[in-house]
């Protein structure tokens, strides 16, 4: 009996941890989002794409710290559904950026971002589907 607690307890510091990861993930994401769109020349299609990039990108981080105070595990669904289209959506104007952008020293940085944002969305995409084969085994 001592044993299942301890494995329960154990299991509980885990996830806590990666809640604390992800929220601390999406958050980076976030910030380093904007620190590359300072760094973007200041022409009105950039500007277009960089305003959209920074509202898809701060969504990431804001609508995953709201999914961890989710009501329900369909509430919780819900919102990430809404962090994975968001950076989806923060990945294609990453992509046009990247395209349109002539300063070579960008390029890795936002090739970094594009990992990062990929790496995001998958996580996401695998906690939905846990959450929904959670939901549905109840």
């Amino acid at each position: 009996m001592l044993s299942k607690d301890f494995t329960l307890i154990n299991y509980s510091k885990i996830e806590k941890k990666m809640r604390i990861d992800m929220k601390a993930r999406t958050k980076k994401f976030t910030i380093d989002c904007s620190n590359l769109c300072s760094k973007l020349p200041h022409s009105r299609e950039f500007n277009a794409y960089v305003n959209q990039l920074i509202r898809s990108s701060s969504s990431v981080g804001a609508n995953y710290r709201a999914s961890q105070r989710a009501k329900s595990t369909a509430d919780f669904i819900n919102k990430l559904k809404i962090v994975e289209e968001e950076a989806d959506e923060s990945n294609f104007f990453l992509e046009i950026i990247l395209e349109i952008n002539k300063n070579q020293e960008l390029h890795s940085e936002i090739e970094a971002l594009l990992k990062e944002g990929n790496e995001i969305l998958a996580i996401i995409v695998t906690s939905i589907k846990t959450s929904r084969n959670n939901q549905n085994s109840k």
